[in-house]
């Protein structure tokens, strides 16, 4: 067996299914989860309508590569949002589709690290999304925390990193708007990543499923592919982003996301997701592209989104140290005490369902930097976030 697996902590998930098992929640109250970060907002007719037509393509195979519509909508979609030059993303070289951007992060790090370095280590933030470690666990790496001040809205600090970390660096993941703290990495924070990157020889992959859910529509977030292209990286040379339709158009169900940058590197991966198996099925790239192609029902959705924030913050503010972060859809409050006790109380007496912030970070000699945090999705409809949040408050009021 792979001696990773050996190493591999309990999913969040399933640490708060051994949470619940204990209690019970009050029966007169709806139950209410607002620990995973699943869209709750209906997915848009387009994407419906689009898939529904080519279902006659289910006779077919589909191709690793994907197809030319898809990769050139993809490309176009990119140049757009992120105002790179037209033409910078060569579709039929610098693009490939993904089974949504859980696979592929995952993928990546069995594609880059090589089994037989036993000095390898991965980066990643700290808070981070899990399968970043268990990535680099079964790709024969070991993981190396980036530290990530709460002074730094938990972004990663690189510049605290010792050289001889770096040197070990065979891939860095980020992730920006942040999972969970939903702070985002300026575009200095690209450029200090990517001299390091070209310093100490190794990849920077960027998680950017996130990145259509902003508050300010004047300012959305840098990507990496942005920070490298106003650097004069035109080939993107060490970038690989990822993005995913499930949080940009509500399609979680769908499985549909993409892999984008440097060319030699989409070459390797093309070779070894042939062999991996994760082509996309025609019918959800036909739906994949009428997504990527509009943006009407991406700002309703961050709409949606922005009410919600404007509506409870203020509501919890009395009740925990919180405020609306810059993208995302989660809130990252402070609590006293004990994060998990806490999370208890919220199933047995609100019947809510939370995430304490330390499942979702880890010890790395300094203690957990998601200790005394919950987050808090607010995927749910208005009604529901509203009624969630009121209970939480009234339960911290009467402790």
């Amino acid at each position: 067996m792979n001696l990773g697996l050996t190493a591999l902590q309990p999913y969040p998930f399933e640490r708060l299914a051994a949470l619940r098992a204990g209690l019970t929640p009050d029966p007169a109250l709806p139950a209410i989860n607002m620990s995973i970060g699943e869209p709750q907002h209906p997915t848009p007719p387009l994407i419906l309508d689009a898939m529904r037509e080519a279902l006659p393509t289910l006779s077919r195979y589909p191709a690793t590569k994907g197809g030319d519509e898809l990769r050139q909508a993809i490309a176009g979609w990119l140049e757009r949002r992120f105002r790179l030059g037209a033409g910078a993303v060569d579709p039929d070289c610098m693009v490939l589709p993904a089974n949504g951007t859980r696979e592929a992060l995952f993928a990546v790090a069995q594609c880059v690290v090589d089994a037989r370095d036993a000095d390898a280590l991965v980066a990643m933030p700290n808070p981070f999304y899990q399968i970043y470690e268990g990535a680099a666990l079964l790709a024969g790496a070991q993981p190396w925390f980036l530290p990530c001040p709460a002074e730094r809205d938990f972004l990663p600090d690189f510049a605290a990193v010792p050289p001889a970390v770096w040197d070990r660096c065979r891939l860095v993941y980020v992730c920006s708007p942040a999972n969970p703290s939903g702070a985002v990495l300026t575009r200095e924070d690209y450029r200090q990543l990517l001299a390091l990157a070209d310093r100490h020889d190794f990849i920077v992959v960027s998680d950017e499923c996130y990145s259509e859910l902003y508050f300010d529509e004047a300012a959305p977030p840098c990507g990496l592919l942005e920070a490298a292209w106003a650097e004069g990286r035109t080939g993107f040379e060490r970038c690989l982003v990822m993005h995913s339709l499930s949080k940009r158009s509500n399609a979680p169900g769908l499985r549909s996301g993409f892999i984008a940058g440097d060319k030699a590197l989409m070459t390797q991966f093309l070779r070894y997701r042939t062999y991996h198996g994760s082509a996309m099925p025609l019918h959800v790239q036909q739906a994949s592209v009428a997504a990527w192609r509009d943006e009407r029902h991406v700002e309703d959705n961050r709409r949606l989104y922005r009410a919600k924030f404007e509506a409870v913050t203020p509501l919890l503010a009395g009740a925990m140290r919180v405020a609306i972060p810059t993208g995302g859809f989660y809130l990252w409050p402070e609590v006293d005490g004990d994060e998990v006790a806490l999370c208890a109380r919220l199933i047995q007496h609100a019947n809510v369902t939370t995430l304490p912030g330390s499942f979702l970070a880890r010890d790395a000699g300094q203690g957990n930097p998601g200790a005394h945090r919950l987050r808090i999705a607010l995927v749910a409809n208005f009604d529901e976030c509203m009624a969630a949040v009121r209970r939480i408050a009234d339960v911290l009021k009467s402790s």
